[in-house]
């Protein structure tokens, strides 16, 4: 594992009882890099976050974040990480610009309360008290009160629930700019079309076991994968799947002239993946 990652994981174990929800993870995520979780809900996905945010203690294995471990770091350490929790305490009867107020007092070099504003499309929400908020606008509030401390490390749990499609593509822009500030993103998501367009790489975690830990684009060999290729040839629409596209489209170029018409390859997507990981590591634990 390098040494210069932001965060170091190593069989880290966590269990309740007879429960293993968190069985061996292994992690490496590097400065600046944004990492996806993906995985079922009891997964281990929020267990696995909790201890790298210091709020849960593991049972066993190894872990660095920011170059300390979280079980023992304190409050100089925590000014350095971002936090977006699923569901925060209650801030309903301060406004918009006073939730950050108070949090940005919190943070050594904090962000401009007008600035973050903006970031997260509250400006004209600036003076409504937090309990009159929708929930997708309070959602953003949160992420706010995530990066007003300028963290070196953020976390984001489920940080686009409840945005409409137009606001989950303006937090996408919000992500993109802090990666190019240098930020590290440890995100953990269920809309499988987030993790593809943010994520460096995504880890798969079913059953407290991280199944697989790849760029989006190879996760699983799906890259490798069976490609459906599309066609038209004698005025019909002809379809084949085949592991070797490129010389496919070669043989229809030849036996067509040249021009393939309404050529289309298509590789499986994100979710086709991710499902048949999930659905693998299910039949391995029935086997």
């Amino acid at each position: 594992m390098s040494g210069d990652a932001a965060i170091r994981v190593s069989d880290l174990t966590k269990t309740y009882g007879d429960l293993h929800a968190v069985d061996g993870i292994d992690l490496t995520v590097e400065r600046g890099q944004c990492v996806a979780l993906l995985g079922p809900n009891g997964a281990g996905k929020t267990t696995t976050t909790e201890i790298l945010e210091g709020y849960r203690q593991r049972d066993s294995g190894f872990v660095e974040v920011l170059g300390m471990d979280p079980a023992k770091a304190g409050r100089r350490w925590r000014s350095w990480i971002g936090i977006v929790l699923q569901s925060d305490g209650d801030l309903g009867e301060l406004t918009v610009r006073e939730s950050l107020r108070q949090f940005a007092g919190y943070y050594p070099n904090s962000r401009p309360v007008d600035e973050v504003l903006d970031q997260v499309g509250l400006v004209e929400k600036a003076d409504a008290r937090g309990r009159n908020l929708s929930g997708g606008q309070r959602r953003r509030l949160d992420v706010g009160l995530g990066i007003i401390g300028r963290p070196e490390l953020l976390f984001l749990d489920e940080p686009t629930t409840g945005f409409d499609p137009e606001a989950r593509r303006g937090f996408w822009a919000l992500i993109e700019s802090l990666k190019a500030e240098g930020t590290t993103i440890l995100l953990t998501t269920h809309y499988l079309e987030e993790a593809e367009a943010l994520a460096d790489m995504v880890g798969v975690i079913t059953r407290g076991r991280m199944v697989a830990f790849d760029p989006p684009g190879v996760l699983g060999g799906r890259h490798t994968g069976v490609a459906r290729v599309s066609w038209t040839e004698d005025s019909a629409t002809r379809t084949e799947e085949t592991e070797s596209p490129t010389s496919l489209i070669g043989e229809l170029a030849t036996r067509l002239g040249g021009e393939v018409p309404n050529l289309t390859v298509t590789r499986p997507t994100l979710e086709d993946t991710y499902l048949s990981l999930v659905d693998d590591s299910r039949n391995e634990e029935q086997a």
